[in-house]
């Protein structure tokens, strides 16, 4: 099984990493800040729209293109500033586990990320059975 597809957005520059902790009776507790949840819910309402009728059962192949506003960058440029990739992945991969791409986000065994500055803002993603 194959997928591909392109989501028109502004790609979201608040990560899983910038969750909080707080201290309930004396234990700590994660929680996701507004912002972080909008994001969330943010990409769960565009990934709805592609979430496979059937779910990936096997190992997978995730490819992510990551195209931010170009501003004064060349278009197809490649961006090396924030946010880290490891860290646009791991909000993105949950959130496809939330929406039924997988039961698990482990079936993504092999994963190729890029982030661009682009003329066309948004996320490109293909995932294919290995």
């Amino acid at each position: 099984m194959k997928i591909q597809f392109f989501m028109a957005m502004i790609p979201p520059t608040k990560t899983y990493q910038e969750k909080k902790v707080a201290v309930v009776k004396g234990k700590p507790v994660f929680y996701e800040p507004p912002e972080v949840k909008a994001v969330r819910e943010k990409l769960a309402a565009h990934l709805s729209h592609y979430a496979p009728k059937k779910m990936f059962e096997k190992p997978v192949r995730m490819v992510t293109k990551w195209c931010f506003p170009k501003g004064k960058h060349s278009d197809g440029e490649y961006k090396a500033t924030k946010p880290d990739t490891d860290n646009l992945q791991k909000m993105l991969k949950d959130v496809m586990t939330e929406v039924g791409f997988w039961k698990d986000d482990a079936l993504v065994a092999s994963e190729i990320t890029e982030k661009f500055w682009a003329e066309q803002t948004g996320i490109f993603i293909s995932i294919e059975d290995l």
